[in-house]
């Protein structure tokens, strides 16, 4: 089952992000907790954990792309 990782709000003011890079590629192994994504909001960078175990199936907001919060940024399998 196919689980979608969003991008997170961080504080009540923050509305979208900006992905800065991703740190692991379609097709790689990931593990609940572990950084796959750096992104950028109005006041901070930081390092987003995978949501869930499995294989990165599809990068849906390529790094230099703007999410809302809630906004899908990848398909985790």
């Amino acid at each position: 089952m196919a689980v979608e990782f969003t991008m997170p709000k961080f504080g009540l003011t923050m509305a979208e992000g900006t992905i800065v890079r991703w740190l692991k590629n379609e097709g790689d192994a990931v593990q609940a907790d572990e950084v796959v994504v750096e992104i950028e909001t109005e006041k901070i960078t930081v390092e987003i954990p995978a949501p869930a175990s499995g294989r990165l199936q599809k990068i849906l907001t390529p790094a230099g792309t703007v999410v809302p919060v809630g906004g899908a940024m990848a398909m985790i399998e």
